[in-house]
């Protein structure tokens, strides 16, 4: 039975991963903004199985209570071993060229929000010696393009701030996943139109539960986005630049 931690617990992907928890028996402890869906949903997982789910509010923004979260995390649940960090806004790219405010707005909540919370997680982990630690960033991140480049930015963050924790924590013991999805349809992206490359929450959420059964580093989901995106970083930037991705 896992202990898990849940931070953006109402987004689709974190909701759908969250069922696949509760079929195993897991104990939950949910973070969201909004307490009406996050009692909807702790019912809903008690039903599906989850032997304990509790739920808190909480802006990610609120760096200064993030600390004070995972204690009362651990503290209600007996411990952690396992967090899931999925929250994240979709940026308006066009907002962000023409403000800088926007630009931090975004920054602030899709890269150093996350990287507050991991900082607080890896020092608990790290002084435990055991844990895994899954964080949903993007494809986005692979490469800057100009449709939302500052969204890639926050994304490619905390890419490379993943990849660091991972080498630093692989001797005490903790697991340090990187989730990559591609195109996802949630309702996030509702106003987007959707093709063959799309993929259900509850598939990313499958995906998820496997590379935590794996202890996988860096998965990209569906599977096909690590070789498109090899494609794409691959590009020569001089035929790159020309391109209207």
């Amino acid at each position: 039975m896992r202990h898990i931690l849940i931070i953006g617990a109402t987004s689709a992907i974190a909701e759908a991963t969250a069922r696949r928890f509760a079929h195993d028996g897991d104990r939950l402890y949910l973070v969201a903004r909004n307490q009406e869906r996050l009692t909807a949903m702790a019912s809903d997982l008690k039903t599906r199985g989850a032997t304990q789910v509790e739920t808190m509010v909480l802006d990610v923004n609120d760096t200064a209570k993030h600390a004070d979260l995972i204690s009362q995390a651990e503290t209600t649940m007996g411990e952690l071993d396992t967090i899931l960090i999925a929250h994240g806004t979709l940026s308006d790219q066009k907002a962000c060229e023409a403000s800088f405010d926007e630009t931090l707005k975004e920054l602030q909540t899709n890269c150093l929000s996350v990287i507050s919370l991991l900082t607080h997680v890896a020092n608990r982990f790290e002084e435990q010696k055991h844990g895994t630690i899954v964080v949903v960033s993007s494809v986005a991140g692979d490469r800057g393009r100009q449709s939302n480049y500052v969204y890639g930015t926050a994304k490619a963050s905390v890419t490379t701030f993943l990849q660091g924790l991972r080498n630093r924590l692989y001797r005490s013991g903790v697991t340090v996943i990187t989730i990559k999805p591609g195109f996802v349809d949630t309702p996030m992206t509702a106003s987007f139109r959707k093709g063959k490359l799309w993929a259900s929450p509850e598939e990313i959420g499958e995906g998820i539960y496997r590379a935590i059964q794996n202890k996988n580093d860096v998965v990209y989901l569906p599977w096909f986005w690590r070789w498109i995106m090899l494609v794409i970083r691959m590009t020569p930037e001089s035929v790159f630049k020309r391109t209207k991705l």
